[in-house]
C-alpha cells in the first residue's frame, strides 16, 4: 500500500476524534461562564474532573483495561506528572478564574494562543520539526483570532482575566506536548485517567468549598458541572488522546483554532453574546488555517523506485 494512502486512512480517524473534542471544548467555555457563576474556580474544578474520573474508571472496567504495569508507569511518570498538574491543574484553575472577569468567547481566543506554543514547544520538545504548511497554517488561524478578538470585544477586557487567560494557554500547551510522551508508554485511556486523578488530588483542598457551594447552587449549575465533567473532560480528552497518539502535537493542537468560532455561536445561543459580523471573518480564517496546517506536501513518485507496502 502506497505510504500516503495508508498515512490518510490512519489520519481520517485522528481528526474526526479531533473534531469531536472541538466541538465538546468549545461547548465548556460556556458552561464554564454559566457555572462559575455558583462555583469558585478551585470548586468547580474539583466537581468537573470528579465527575470525569468517575466516568473515566467505568470506561476502563467496561473495557477491561487495567493501570499499566509499574515498569510503564514509571517510565512515562516524568511526562504524565507535569501533564496532570498543568493541564488538568494549573489550566483549568487559571481558565475557572479568568472567565470570571471575561466572557466565553474572548477567554476562548486568548486561550488559543497555546496551539502556537505547542507547535514551537512540539518542534524543540519532541523534534517534530517546523514545517512550512504548520507554520503558515499557525499563522493564518492565529490572524482569524484576532480578527475574532477585534470584532467580538465590546469593552476592554480586564487586565488580570487577560493575564489568567494566557496563563492557561501556557499550561495548555505544556501539557500537550508532556501528554505526548507519556503517549509512548501508555494508551489513551491510561493516561487520561491517570492524567485526570492528578488533577483531582491537586483539587482536593478544595472539596469543603464545592459541598457548601453545591448545597446552595441551583440545579442548572450542578448540571453544567455534570456535563463539564462528562463530556469536554472524559469524552473529550479521550478523543484528543486517541487523535495525538495518531498525529503530530503541532498539526493536532493547531485544530483547537476551530474553538473560538464555535464557542462564540454557543455563546450567542445559549447565553445571549451576539457575534460581531466581523467575527465570521476570523472564524473562515480559522478554518483556513486549520486546513493548512494539517495539509501534506505531495511526494512526486522516483521513476522506476515500487511503492513499499
Amino acid at each position: 500500500m502506497p505510504p500516503d494512502v495508508d498515512s490518510h486512512r490512519r489520519d481520517l480517524p485522528a481528526l474526526l476524534a479531533a473534531l469531536v473534542t472541538v466541538f465538546f471544548w468549545a461547548s465548556a467555555f460556556v458552561g464554564i461562564r454559566s457555572a462559575g457563576r455558583s462555583f469558585s474556580p478551585g470548586a468547580l474544578s474539583l466537581g468537573r474532573l470528579a465527575v470525569g474520573l468517575l466516568v473515566l474508571a467505568g470506561v476502563m472496567v467496561f473495557r477491561g483495561e487495567r493501570l499499566p504495569a509499574r515498569a510503564d508507569l514509571r517510565a512515562a511518570a516524568p511526562a504524565l506528572v507535569p501533564c496532570g498538574l498543568l493541564w488538568f491543574g494549573a489550566y483549568n484553575l487559571m481558565l475557572n478564574s479568568g472567565e470570571r472577569r471575561v466572557d466565553a468567547g474572548t477567554a476562548s481566543m486568548l486561550v488559543n494562543v497555546g496551539p502556537v506554543l505547542i507547535a514551537l514547544l512540539a518542534g524543540i520538545v519532541l523534534h517534530e520539526g517546523f514545517p512550512p504548511n504548520l507554520l503558515l497554517g499557525c499563522a493564518v488561524a492565529f490572524t482569524g483570532v484576532v480578527v475574532i478578538a477585534l470584532a467580538s470585544t465590546t469593552r476592554n477586557a480586564p487586565a488580570g482575566g487577560v493575564a489568567l487567560c494566557l496563563g492557561a494557554a501556557v499550561a495548555y500547551a505544556g501539557g500537550v506536548v508532556a501528554q505526548k510522551s507519556a503517549l509512548r508508554r501508555l494508551t489513551p485511556l491510561q493516561t487520561i485517567f491517570l492524567c485526570c486523578a492528578i488533577g483531582v488530588v491537586f483539587f482536593l483542598p478544595f472539596a469543603g468549598q464545592l459541598a457548601r457551594e453545591a448545597g446552595s447552587a441551583p440545579a442548572g449549575a450542578v448540571g453544567w458541572i455534570a456535563y463539564l465533567g462528562v463530556f469536554p473532560t472524559a469524552v473529550g480528552f479521550l478523543t484528543w488522546a486517541f487523535a495525538l497518539a495518531r498525529t503530530d502535537a503541532g498539526r493536532l493542537g493547531a485544530t483547537t483554532y476551530l474553538v473560538p468560532p464555535l464557542s462564540i455561536l454557543l455563546g450567542w445561543l445559549w447565553l445571549g453574546e451576539s457575534p460581531a459580523a466581523l467575527a465570521y471573518l476570523g472564524g473562515g480564517l480559522c478554518l483556513a488555517g486549520v486546513a493548512l496546517s494539517r495539509a501534506r506536501r505531495r511526494v512526486r513518485a522516483v521513476p522506476g523506485v515500487a511503492a513499499a507496502d
